[in-house]
C-alpha cells in the first residue's frame, strides 16, 4: 500500500531539467511582446530567437536525460503558442502594421496579425493531433518557428538599420498573411529529423558548423532572416517541382 502511494506521489512530480529551457523560452517569447510595446523592437526580435534556441534544446535536453513526459509535451506546445504565435504577430503590429492607419486600412494591420496568430495556433493542433501518423523526415506545413523567424528577421533588419515600419507596411502586411498561410498549408517541409547529434562525424563536419557560426557572426539579421525565408519558400518549390514530376510521369505512362 505505501509502495503504491509513493510510486503515485512521484507520478504527480515533473521534470525540472527541460521544463527550464521550456520556461526560459516563455520568458523570452513574454518579453519580446513587453519589449515591442516599450518601442525596442531590436530586443525583442532577439528575444524570439532566444526562444527558439531554448525550444531545440529543451526537447533533446528531454530525449538525452529519459526525461520526456505528458506534460513536457503540453508545456511545450503552450509555450510555442506564445512564443511563436502570438509574440511574433504583437511585434510586427507594434512595429509596422499598426501604421495601416495611414493608408486607410486601420482593420487589416491587426486583422493581419491575428491570421498569423491563428495559423500557429491551427498548426500547432494539426502538429500535436497527428504527431504519431505524421512523416518523420517532412513537416506538414511551415513550421512556426520558422515563421516566426521570419517575421523577427524582418523586424529585427528594420530595427538595425533604421528602416521604420511605416515604410514597409505592405512587406509587412504580406509577409505576416504568408507566414500565416504557408504554417496552415499541406506544403510539406524538410525536418532534418534523420541529423543525430550524438554520432561521430568527419572532422570536415566540424568545420562547416565553425564556417557557418562565422557567417552568421557577420550580420546577423541578414543572415538569419535570409536563411529562415530560403526554407519558407523552398516548401512551395519544393513542391510544384513534385507535382511537375508527377504530372510528366503519368504523361509518360499514358
Amino acid at each position: 500500500m505505501e509502495q503504491n502511494q509513493s510510486r503515485q506521489k512521484s507520478r504527480r512530480g515533473i521534470y525540472l531539467l527541460p521544463n527550464m529551457f521550456t520556461t526560459a523560452g516563455l520568458f523570452a517569447g513574454f518579453y519580446a511582446i513587453v519589449a515591442a510595446m516599450g518601442g525596442r523592437y531590436e530586443a525583442a526580435a532577439i528575444a524570439i530567437f532566444i526562444a527558439m534556441v531554448m525550444d531545440g534544446i529543451d526537447g533533446r535536453v528531454a530525449r538525452l536525460t529519459h526525461t520526456q513526459s505528458e506534460f513536457g509535451v503540453e508545456y511545450d506546445s503552450l509555450s510555442d503558442m506564445v512564443c511563436f504565435g502570438l509574440a511574433p504577430a504583437l511585434v510586427m503590429y507594434e512595429w509596422s502594421l499598426q501604421y495601416m492607419v495611414s493608408i486607410g486600412w486601420a482593420k487589416l494591420g491587426w486583422l493581419s496579425a491575428f491570421v498569423y496568430t491563428a495559423g500557429a495556433a491551427l498548426r500547432l493542433a494539426r502538429f500535436n493531433s497527428q504527431i504519431s501518423t505524421s512523416e518523420k523526415n517532412f513537416f506538414k506545413g511551415l513550421p512556426s518557428p520558422s515563421a516566426a523567424a521570419v517575421i523577427a528577421g524582418l523586424v529585427w533588419i528594420g530595427a538595425d538599420h533604421g528602416i521604420a515600419g511605416a515604410d514597409v507596411v505592405y512587406l509587412a502586411f504580406a509577409m505576416t498573411v504568408l507566414m500565416g498561410g504557408l504554417m496552415v498549408s499541406n506544403v510539406r517541409y524538410y525536418s532534418f529529423k534523420e541529423f543525430d547529434f550524438k554520432n561521430r562525424v568527419p572532422f570536415v563536419g566540424l568545420l562547416v558548423v565553425v564556417l557557418v557560426y562565422v557567417f552568421a557572426s557577420i550580420d546577423p539579421p541578414k543572415v538569419l532572416f535570409a536563411g529562415f525565408l530560403i526554407y519558407a519558400i523552398s516548401g512551395p518549390v519544393l513542391t510544384l517541382a513534385r507535382i511537375r514530376k508527377a504530372r510528366a510521369a503519368r504523361k509518360r505512362g499514358t
